[in-house]
């Protein structure tokens, strides 16, 4: 079994890819050693996604790659 970090207190910032929209933009919290939580800022109260610090870094780079 995973163990979930509680992120009732998280801290969230919208990505620096954003539109600059109030509400169309992928949300993370630092300061979970190895986890990266994601949630839709549309749907702040939806649980979260969370990844491994290792996935999460990976997904950035492809989409950085991605022309």
């Amino acid at each position: 079994m995973k163990n979930t970090p509680d992120l009732g207190t998280a801290a969230w910032r919208k990505s620096s890819y954003s539109d600059g929209g109030d509400n169309n933009c992928v949300e993370v919290s630092d300061g979970y050693a190895g986890l990266v939580p994601v949630r839709d800022s549309k749907a702040p109260r939806s649980r979260p996604l969370v990844f491994s610090a290792a996935s999460w870094s990976a997904f950035v780079s492809d989409v950085r790659e991605t022309p």
